[in-house]
């Protein structure tokens, strides 16, 4: 099997005044909501439809138990976008020790990017990253909010973090194998 070389960067935030956010895109039916019961099947939809194409294969081999148990976690919350009704991407949050949340998943299904709902979406997620705590007295308040991206993913999502205002604080390079785009269903992506 071949192997490629990923490039890992991991990028935080210390403080709420870090955010550079972006409104809502103008015209947009746009609304970010909470899915707040836990769906195995649901966030696995949103996991492949938005990484199917940039590969996304981490969770694509987790069992119905395994997703329910990453999602059905009180420090974990999915924020949702949607647009005029249909899903258009999501943000998943997981509240950490000492205070730190990680942005674990962000992403744009494919249809709905280039429309300027990816930085919006990304200042909405990373605003309740900063005020997780006021969901759940019983957590750390955030010091810090941080995420990691890779050469897998998205053209525009290192640019998109920092305009957001992260900063980078590491960098790993690493050789994995090469895998084909998966899509959202074995087949969507055709072979070349």
């Amino acid at each position: 099997m071949s192997t490629i070389d990923v490039t890992t960067w991991s990028l935080e935030q210390t403080s709420p005044d870090d955010l550079s956010p972006v409104p809502p895109p103008p015209g947009d039916d746009l609304r970010i909501v909470r899915a707040e019961v836990p769906s195995p099947e649901f966030s696995r939809f949103l996991y492949t439809a938005v990484g199917g194409d940039i590969r996304w294969t981490d969770r694509l081999p987790w069992s119905y138990e395994q997703w329910r148990r990453a999602v059905d976690r009180p420090e974990v919350e999915t924020w949702v976008a949607y647009d005029r009704g249909t899903p258009a991407g999501y943000v998943e949050l997981e509240a950490q020790d000492e205070g730190a949340v990680e942005i674990v998943y962000f992403g744009l299904i494919p249809a709905f990017r280039g429309r300027r709902i990816g930085g919006h979406l990304l200042s909405y997620g990373i605003e309740r990253a900063w005020d997780l705590a006021e969901r759940h007295p019983d957590r750390t308040p955030t010091k810090r909010v941080w995420l990691h991206t890779c050469s897998k993913d998205g053209p525009h999502a290192m640019a998109n973090y920092e305009r957001r205002g992260f900063r980078l604080f590491d960098t790993t390079v690493e050789a994995e194998p090469e895998v084909a785009n998966p899509g959202p269903w074995p087949g969507a992506f055709p072979q070349a």
